[in-house]
């Protein structure tokens, strides 16, 4: 009779925990933790349709945007399942203006500060389609046996400890990378176990979705609508036309192409000049994910991973997926700059 292994979270990040020498156990506790909190949020979310959790709340977070009911839960919960964890000694969240920071000693000791989006794609809850939460772990650079500083939230993504998301769809995956490749890891219901079902995730370095609201497509600049034509033309030779795929979930997008090859855009436009993501807790995280898994995520000029956060809130545009898609798009956003660049000189 054949017999099958299971690995839970809790026991990959044990086995795992020795990849960190300077940590004694504490990067594995808090990850437990979030998938704690995950599992809390999944069981709400998957019950959204029958308790008074739909619909908006009458709050408006510090993005301008009226919060749902969700998502001032899955703050809530986050908040306090990170804070009983006695493992970090601040968190920033997309619902929360000010960074939060712990007074007790256990937090003040804490190695680590928390960067998060507790509900990506919100917005999509009240006609059930799947939503997820994104997350990212900086080592604190302000002193132990202190409360967080500022410092601690504005830290170059090149710095994380580890990050990732979890989404919750036709099945409840939490995906995660500590800089040594990405897991994913399948909720068991029959169990309550998160476990092991995609190790060592790698996306395709060429794919064939493109990921973008096309009907904004009058508002973007014109490299981003020289790749989307580029993306439509036929060319068999390069599986050309691309198909249009856009959830409006960052993580739902993301992981789709993640597992099948595509490249997720969204650029600024006159009405949000530096695009709309959160470069410290949406796009960091998930361009440490990308990475890993042999992709790539770009402003459209520079890596992610290499901007400076000027606050926890910063916004940009945002382009990840699969390298060579990534690389692409870059080429036609330069092509249009030096075009730019020769008809100034003519003038």
């Amino acid at each position: 009779m054949k017999t099958y292994s299971i690995t839970t979270l809790n026991e990959f990040i044990i086995k795992n925990q020795a990849d960190f020498p300077y940590a004694k156990g504490e990067l594995s506790r808090l990850l437990s933790h979030v998938g704690i909190a995950a599992k809390i949020v999944n069981k709400k979310v998957k019950k959204a349709g029958l308790v008074d959790i739909l619909g908006e709340s009458g709050f408006v977070n510090i993005q301008g945007e009226e919060q749902k009911k969700m998502d001032v839960f899955a703050d809530e919960v986050f908040i306090s399942r990170l804070q009983a964890s006695g493992e970090v000694c601040g968190i920033a969240t997309e619902e929360n203006q000010e960074i939060i920071t712990f007074d007790d000693n256990l937090s003040k000791d804490a190695k680590y500060i928390l960067l998060m989006d507790p509900l990506d794609g919100s917005s999509n809850i009240d006609v059930n389609v799947s939503i997820g939460t994104i997350f990212c772990i900086f080592r604190r650079v302000s002193k132990n046996g202190n409360k967080a500083k500022p410092e601690d939230f504005v830290q170059v993504g090149s710095q994380m400890v580890a990050a990732g998301y979890v989404l919750y769809g036709s099945s409840t995956m939490m995906v995660y990378t500590t800089g040594r490749g990405v897991n994913g890891f399948t909720l068991d219901p029959t169990i309550g176990e998160f476990c092991l079902s995609h190790p060592n995730m790698k996306t395709p370095e060429y794919g064939t979705i493109y990921s973008i609201n096309e009907g904004n497509y009058a508002k973007f600049p014109d490299g981003v609508k020289n790749y989307i034509k580029y993306c439509q033309e036929v060319d068999p030779e390069s599986n050309r036309p691309y198909s249009s795929r856009y959830i409006g979930s960052l993580v739902a997008d993301f992981h789709r192409n993640l597992l099948k090859g595509g490249i997720f855009l969204y650029p600024p436009s006159p009405g949000a000049p530096t695009g709309k993501l959160r470069l410290t807790y949406e796009c960091n995280p998930i361009a440490f994910i990308a990475e890993q898994a042999g992709g790539k995520a770009s402003d459209g000029e520079n890596r992610i991973m290499d901007l400076k956060p000027e606050s926890p809130h910063q916004r940009v545009p945002y382009y990840v997926g699969s390298r060579a898609m990534v690389d692409k798009l870059e080429e036609m956003i330069r092509e249009v700059g030096v075009e730019s660049r020769k008809s100034e000189v003519g003038d």
